[in-house]
């Protein structure tokens, strides 16, 4: 019985180890060079995702501007056209600018309040307050505006 004993207890530790091992190699591997290459999906693919989620009912499909809001919003006011965001800057995507109205929102007007969602905070209640998924979000939809400017 004290050798089947024994030899449990040298399986366990056999798995343990190879289980240790394993997760190891998977630390490595995650952290090698290789493993860091840019993805070879378009930058914008998650932004084109998050866009149609939360974007096009306001903006549209096509990002003109011309998707109405629901029925039951309290948005009154047309949403302006992100395709000519860079026309509008000079002929420069406002990189910096876009990640700042997506993380804090629009200003308020005077009277009433702004007529965009402040994409920041409802994308960190979706993330349980990961910082990281936020501005990889922000991020990825910032790319995705960048890729549907129109040159003219």
């Amino acid at each position: 019985m004290e050798n089947v004993a024994i030899r449990i207890r040298i399986a366990n530790r056999g798995i343990c180890g190879a289980a240790a091992l394993c997760t190891l190699a998977g630390f490595v591997a995650a952290a090698s060079p290789a493993q860091q290459k840019p993805s070879t999906k378009p930058a914008s693919a998650a932004g084109a995702r998050l866009y149609k989620e939360n974007c096009a009912v306001c903006h549209g499909n096509d990002g003109k501007g011309n998707g109405p809001p629901p029925a039951d919003s309290p948005f009154t006011a047309s949403p302006p056209d992100l395709t000519t965001l860079a026309k509008r800057h000079d002929g420069k995507f406002p990189d910096k600018y876009v990640e700042l109205v997506l993380r804090n929102g629009t200003p308020a007007p005077e009277h009433g309040r702004a007529e965009m969602p402040v994409w920041g905070a409802l994308f960190k209640a979706e993330t349980k307050s990961d910082e990281t998924q936020v501005a990889a979000r922000i991020k990825s939809l910032t790319s995705y505006l960048q890729s549907i400017q129109r040159s003219r």
